[in-house]
């Protein structure tokens, strides 16, 4: 399967959706030698920026790497598993944080929920610029915490690949293989309880 045809592997969807949420998708393989445009980067951050929140509370953080700096490789060691073989490929890699308690120590009881929307409305945006990201959970927590001094009250969550879609034929082969596999998701009637 070409690039091009990775490219455009919009899911079959059982209502019409906006072309930047079926195309979406969270490929592996990046091109290891392009580089994000920073209008594109920016805008990601900005649609996570304006993502809702409750009581626009906005209890997001992020920690943004560039391939090439130090804090990229920090966070591509911090890595766990298969992610490590692909995610060093990307252009930039993202932490995303959620802030657990104010400064105060009240606890923000959405706060992981309200980062998932932020970072939700940064790939869209991002896939609208032309851009693929990869949101991943398996990392090591503490390494973050402790390399960039992340205080209690903030959980790093997820971090993020954010590239250009490369060659899938340099991933390994069982990633190779998950990447080429046809698009699927569960029916709607499977995931949606009541629907009256």
């Amino acid at each position: 399967m070409s690039i091009a045809e990775l490219n455009s592997r919009a899911a079959v969807t059982a209502a019409p959706l906006i072309p930047a949420l079926a195309e979406r998708w969270s490929p592996r393989a990046f091109d290891p030698t392009a580089v994000v445009p920073e209008t594109a980067l920016t805008a990601a951050l900005e649609a996570a920026r304006w993502s809702p929140s409750a009581s626009n509370t906005q209890p997001w953080r992020f920690i943004v790497a560039r391939r090439g700096s130090a804090e990229f490789d920090i966070i591509a060691s911090a890595l766990m598993g298969f992610n490590q073989a692909w995610a060093g490929s990307a252009s930039a890699l993202i932490v995303a944080i959620a802030e657990l308690e104010d400064a105060e120590g009240n606890p923000r009881r959405w706060a992981t929920y309200d980062l998932g929307q932020a970072v939700a409305h940064l790939s869209v945006q991002a896939h609208h610029d032309g851009l693929h990201v990869h949101q991943m959970g398996g990392f090591d927590v503490d390494a973050l915490r402790s390399a960039f001094d992340i205080e209690e009250r903030f959980l790093p969550t997820s971090v993020s690949a954010i590239g250009i879609l490369g060659d899938p034929d340099a991933l390994p082969d069982p990633l190779r293989e998950r990447e080429l596999a046809p698009r699927s998701r569960a029916a709607l009637d499977e995931i949606v309880i009541v629907n009256a």
